[in-house]
């Protein structure tokens, strides 16, 4: 990815402009208390379209969670960026709503190089809510981008500052130069791994509370980047209980004919990205499918209008489906809309996690909490939450027989699959919904005693008792 000109842009108006907003309209008649949510980068809309550049996780996890605070009382602004022909103000939910502001003009800017329009951005959020009298609790930035942001409108607001980083330059950068070694050049002019890892450090020492999604950046802020113990906590994300949870055989087997799935059907959900690892996956099915005749690969991917390189990759996995003669047995599905989402999870026999680098994999959490055995790699933080055949299984997907004989084993033995289909969506429901995630964060800006107790690491062991 070559560096964006940004001298080449400017900050033109949209050329759809919102309607004038009263001061009035944006002050809540019930006097709430308001939470400042900063998002800064992709495609941020109350249906956001999932699949498009820098638009995937984080921006789900922003929704649910700033859904889930306002039915906690609070009224929330999900503050981002505006470029293109989006409007200044989008109503996401009761109570909460978008506020788009504009820097570094109206083209996108991929998040690598946000940083460098930042601080335009955060000037013009500050005129913003001076000029509309907004009070906020706290602010609570996502992703590096977003907590430079954070904490300059923290420091100038006098106000309390969570951050929560989401992935960690320094791990990813890690993780990419040990797989690859001769690529490290390459990887830094399209990451900017430099800047981010050093804006990093500054952000994690500054900000009031620096939240991990799991127990591996937990370790990584206070051992590598040497962030204050006290103020680093650890709460991990969430899923919507209300849509993914397991059904009965009836039920799954009239959405598997609904659906038109057949055989044994593995599947994987995501971006179309190359660390999402579906090459890793097509390589580690080809074992599997030399051992189960009936098994079949669900690769859904992409989103609804792939880029140029979204159409370059989804040839080249293509192209290895075909040197592998996998052709009748790797199927690739269209988008799956949000509302049919939990079905597909249902549907399938196994959902497979491969990505080479994963914060956390929210995908897994959501096929588990729908009664899906999983598998999931290791070069990410959830296997750490997870106990391995009886939650889910784990592999390194850059081995292809090591993932293949473990998605074989899932296949192999019923009472290892019934297992985990019952145990992964038990622990999906007893850490991972939206309300749970919400009740700890507001828990621990207010400090309360039962806090540490409920994001104590031993939260997310259990013993092994074979009787289940």
């Amino acid at each position: 990815m070559e560096q964006p000109d940004l001298d080449l842009m400017t900050d033109e108006p949209s050329r759809t402009q919102a309607p004038a907003m009263q001061t009035d309209a944006l002050h809540s008649a019930a006097g709430l208390p308001r939470i400042a949510m900063i998002s800064t980068h992709g495609y941020v809309a109350a249906q956001p379209p999932l699949g498009a550049a820098d638009t995937g996780g984080q921006v789900v996890y922003v929704l649910e969670l700033s859904k889930k605070l306002a039915q906690l009382g609070y009224e929330v602004d999900i503050w981002t960026r505006r470029f293109e022909d989006q409007p200044e103000i989008e109503p996401a939910a009761p109570q909460v709503r978008i506020i788009r502001v504009p820097c570094g003009g109206s083209q996108f800017i991929p998040k690598e190089y946000l940083s460098q329009r930042i601080p335009q951005w955060s000037e013009n959020a500050l005129r913003f809510i001076k000029r509309h009298s907004l009070r906020y609790e706290f602010i609570d930035s996502h992703y590096w981008d977003a907590g430079l942001a954070g904490q300059h409108v923290s420091d100038a607001l006098d106000i309390p500052h969570i951050h929560t980083p989401h992935s960690l330059g320094l791990w990813k950068k890690r993780q990419m130069e040990n797989d690859y070694p001769g690529d490290a050049a390459k990887f830094e002019k399209q990451y900017n791994f430099a800047e981010r890892i050093q804006r990093e450090r500054l952000l994690y020492t500054d900000a009031d509370l620096v939240v991990a999604t799991t127990p591996q950046q937990l370790d990584l802020l206070r051992e590598d980047y040497e962030a204050p113990a006290d103020t680093c906590r650890m709460i991990p994300p969430g899923y919507d209980d209300s849509r993914f949870f397991p059904v009965g055989e009836g039920s799954r087997n009239a959405i598997r004919q609904r659906l038109g799935f057949s055989g044994k059907t593995v599947m994987a959900i995501g971006r179309l990205a190359r660390n999402k690892g579906y090459d890793l996956l097509i390589q580690g099915f080809s074992v599997l499918a030399a051992r189960e005749p009936d098994a079949r690969l669900l690769l859904a991917v992409g989103g609804t209008t792939p880029t140029a390189l979204e159409d370059t990759l989804l040839a080249e996995l293509k192209e290895l489906v075909s040197s592998l003669a996998l052709q009748d047995r790797v199927h690739f599905g269209n988008f799956i809309p949000d509302d049919q989402l939990a079905d597909y999870y249902r549907a399938a026999d196994l959902f497979v996690l491969s990505s080479r680098y994963e914060p956390f994999g929210m995908t897994a959490i959501e096929a588990m909490a729908s009664g899906t055995p999983t598998v999931v790699t290791v070069h990410g933080g959830l296997y750490r939450a997870l106990t391995f055949g009886r939650h889910a299984l784990f592999a390194d997907p850059f081995d292809k027989e090591d993932l293949g004989i473990t998605m074989l084993k899932a296949f192999r033995h019923p009472r290892l699959r019934n297992r985990m289909a019952r145990m992964g969506a038990h622990k999906a429901r007893s850490l991972f919904t939206w309300t749970g995630v919400a009740q700890q964060l507001i828990a621990t800006v207010e400090q309360r005693p039962g806090a540490a107790l409920v994001l104590a690491d031993n939260e997310w062991d259990e013993p092994w008792n074979d009787a289940d």
